[in-house]
């Protein structure tokens, strides 16, 4: 491997030229047809195989009028008034009537009719039912369903606009650019040169454009959900700034030791290139592995981030050798241009690696347990669709959400959709008389609603409205008690579906998948750990150690975002559980962002484990010529991921900061301060292996032992000026 990175490398330095403009042409060629073939994201979750989603999918065949996008207007009369005021009643009722005139809409409900009117009489729902999905609605459609009322808000109501009509795709604006500046900011840091930061950053956004560009151009066949883009973004950026900044570096120190540019950059792609593709593949695996469990909404977002990751190693491993040909010797801070080779000077890397190994045994300890202690609020996690009394306050839906819950209760934000469908419409007619007497006396039950019939009278609606909001326990415990007592009522084929029971039924299948996704994942990669450090123990050690990095992330997650503490300094609307998907989602990256630390600390040590240091030596030394790197790019990843922190939608906002936090403590506490204790005790136990399984695993050489040995003297460069004395 590491033979055939360096033949790669030196072909990309020598051929820049040809190699830059192959990539401009592939980039424009991406761009365009993303341009021509980009398709709209959906921002449904559906789960098929479900209860919830088999009643979706029977109603739009059986009642297609009904299958479409609800919307909820919710309007309130002023301090003092109710809504049976001439004006106002007359008001409400405009609102209705603008409401039915909307393009897509097939009808709206009049409040007073369905008798959908708080006590009070201060609160009206009025139920807009739309032809298309959500994520089929136009931002013309949206625009102009948010705009119903306005006549009203004059009058003096206060009118809200909520329902499946206000689900949009999140917006991602400057404020990611944040997290961008701050890791250019490191990068200078780092490199002590405007040059190089500067070209690792344009080496980094050039694979980012080109793996969302790709993305995008494969949305119009390929239903993505609306987070999908953005996470696609989120690790492409922080991956492909990462992946640069290790080769640069290793760049660099070739070149300070005298190497000739061209043989540096080749050798270069050939070592830290190496641990690149290796670090690279695990990452692919652990988001390519989220298709195994089945979940379609999931596999597109694993399946698109996986791309994004292959095209930044691929950027990395052949534009960056091609950057580095244009760059030359700029590629240094200027008083190291013309200086003599230098050796390596040690750092805070080599003193901090010696302290950890004096103290190995209280390192782990304290380590070990200080992650245990941090992972215990994660006992209590709860898991939910986000619903829109989380959104941001001020935001339309939110604002419609705090006025049903003000109006009428927090469960008529979570209302629970029964279907009743039968042969004949007189069946179903029996049928529905059932219901009531079935649920009454259902803990958490408030009422049942009137059914609306389907055209052939065959298929009915009737609505459940819980005690409480729609990611409550005692909702998701009602999901389960109304099909209990609902199943095969009168002969009839009853389902419950609704948002509600859709977020119930993802959150469970979710949960379910993850026990065998970690087994799977986990047990690739280990594999893949086996093969790269020719050990057992490394592999084992570098699993176990995941396990305390996303316990103690899922402790520190839930602590803040389900049971609110520092929720005001993060932004966070309402405290509540946890996004369904996160859990799955962040093993999958996390293990993947793990590994890479792993791959590139390790990978130095059993460098120079097989180029003759002893175990102890090569621990020390691994940590201190990888610790300055490492931090700086765990810092620019958490700079990245903490930069969609400030984005104001829930989701992304929970899984920006899971990600700023894992790789912090996987970074810092695991890979460099647990990993060299532990590797330190081991000793030269850590790199065995049995003699019959080395014989059968295929030698990657990703420390270049193979390279090393076909090369002779490296060439030297002479100080600039040299030959002018």
């Amino acid at each position: 491997m590491a033979t055939l990175l360096y033949r790669l490398g030196r072909a990309s330095y020598r051929r820049r030229r040809l190699v830059v403009v192959l990539w401009l042409v592939l980039l424009v060629a991406l761009g365009g047809a993303a341009l021509a073939f980009k398709g709209p994201t959906s921002s449904n979750f559906t789960m098929p195989g479900t209860e919830s989603q088999r009643a979706i999918d029977s109603l739009r065949q059986e009642f297609p009028e009904g299958a479409g996008a609800v919307g909820l207007i919710v309007v309130a009369a002023p301090e003092g008034r109710t809504l049976t005021d001439g004006p106002l009643t007359q008001a409400v009722h405009e609102v209705v009537e603008e409401a039915k005139r909307l393009p897509g809409v097939v009808g709206a409900v009049d409040p007073f009719q369905s008798k959908a009117i708080s006590q009070d009489t201060r609160y009206a729902l009025i139920q807009v039912q739309f032809a298309g999905r959500a994520d089929e609605l136009t931002e013309a459609q949206r625009s102009a369903y948010e705009e119903t009322g306005a006549a009203a808000e004059r009058a003096g109501l206060r009118v809200g606009h909520g329902g499946e009509v206000m689900n949009s795709p999140p917006e991602v604006g400057g404020t990611e650019a944040i997290g961008v500046a701050i890791a250019l900011v490191v990068l200078l840091v780092t490199f002590g040169s405007l040059v190089a930061a500067g070209m690792t950053m344009l080496n980094a956004l050039i694979g980012v454009a080109a793996g969302m560009a790709g993305l995008f151009a494969l949305s119009s066949v390929v239903e993505l959900t609306s987070v999908t883009p953005v996470l696609a973004l989120m690790l492409g950026l922080a991956v492909g700034i990462d992946y640069s900044l290790f080769i640069t570096s290793r760049h660099r120190q070739h070149l300070s030791e005298g190497i000739e540019p061209e043989e540096a950059a080749a050798r270069a792609v050939g070592t830290a290139g190496s641990a690149v593709v290796f670090a690279g593949v695990t990452v692919v695996i652990a988001l390519a592995g989220l298709a195994i469990v089945g979940i379609p909404f999931l596999s597109a977002m694993g399946l698109a981030a996986a791309g994004t990751v292959a095209v930044a190693v691929l950027v990395a491993i052949t534009l960056l050798p091609a950057l580095l040909g244009f760059a030359g010797l700029k590629i240094l801070p200027r008083k190291q241009r013309g200086a003599a080779p230098q050796q390596h000077k040690e750092g805070f890397g080599f003193r901090w690696a010696r302290l950890v190994t004096r103290a190995r045994i209280p390192v782990i300890l304290v380590g070990i347990l200080g992650l245990g202690a941090l992972a215990l609020p994660a006992a209590d996690m709860r898991l939910a669709l986000p619903d829109a009394g989380a959104g941001p306050e001020g935001t339309p839906a939110r604002v419609a959400a705090d006025l049903v819950a003000e109006g009428f209760g927090p469960g008529f934000n979570g209302r629970i959709t029964l279907v009743v469908s039968t042969d004949s419409p007189e069946q179903t007619a029996a049928a529905v008389q059932q219901v009531g007497p079935a649920l009454e006396g259902t803990p958490n039950l408030i009422a049942v609603t009137p059914p609306t019939m389907s055209g052939d009278q065959r298929t009915a609606l009737l609505g459940i409205i819980p005690k409480e909001g729609p990611t409550a326990a005692s909702t998701e415990t009602l999901v389960h008690d109304v099909r209990a007592k609902t199943h095969g009522l009168g002969g009839a084929d009853v389902a419950v579906t609704g948002q509600t029971a859709v977020g119930v039924d993802v959150s469970e299948k979710l949960a379910d998948a993850l026990p065998v996704y970690l087994l799977i994942v986990v047990g690739l990669s280990v594999l893949l750990l086996m093969l790269v450090f020719r050990s057992i123990l490394v592999p084992v050690k570098a699993a176990l150690g995941f396990l305390l990095t996303v316990g103690a992330t899922f402790g520190i997650t839930v602590w803040i975002f389900q049971e609110g503490h520092l929720a005001d300094l993060l932004g966070i609307g309402t405290p509540g559980p946890l996004i369904s998907f996160l859990p799955i989602l962040l093993v999958g990256i996390l293990f993947g962002l793990a590994m890479d630390y792993e791959v590139f600390l390790v990978s130095r040590m059993r460098e120079d484990y097989v180029h003759g240091a002893d175990a102890q030596h090569a621990t020390i030394s691994g940590m201190g010529h990888g610790a300055r790197v490492v931090t700086a790019a765990a810092l620019i990843m958490i700079s990245v991921f903490a930069g969609f922190v400030l984005i104001d939608d829930p989701i992304i906002k929970s899984i920006g900061f899971a990600l700023a936090l894992g790789v912090a403590v996987d970074a810092f506490v695991v890979r460099m301060t647990i990993v060299p204790a532990v590797m330190s005790l081991l000793g030269r136990s850590a790199w065995w292996l049995p003699r019959w399984l080395d014989r059968a695993l295929p030698n990657v050489d990703i420390e270049g032992e193979k390279l090393r040995a076909e090369l002779v003297e490296p060439p030297v460069r002479e100080p600039v000026g040299a030959g002018h004395r």
